[in-house]
């Protein structure tokens, strides 16, 4: 699902609600979740999961196309972890 067809769910299910406000709503979520990641904050949804920021090292890598070794600098990564009522829902919904 991409976030112009959340957009349009939500809107069509909310139709008290203009279309424009539902983008604004889901947009400032997005802001908000996004900036409190930028600030290393971690986000929690209870029954969603949880949005984090991971820390890699440096390490050395390989190039898979040549196979040369490459230094991999550190980087700072998004991670998100999904909350034990949604993987719960997951799992029984595929099996």
């Amino acid at each position: 699902m991409t976030k112009s067809e959340l957009i349009q769910r939500l809107a069509e299910s909310h139709p008290h609600l203009y279309h424009r406000d539902v983008e604004r709503i889901v947009g400032t979520v997005f802001e908000e979740i996004s900036s409190a990641l930028e600030r290393g904050d971690r986000v929690e949804l209870r029954g969603f999961g949880t949005f984090s920021v991971k820390h890699r090292e440096a390490r050395v890598g390989r190039n898979p196309r040549t196979g040369d070794t490459v230094q991999v600098a550190p980087k700072t990564v998004p991670f998100f972890k999904t909350g034990k009522q949604l993987r719960d829902l997951v799992n029984s919904s595929t099996g």
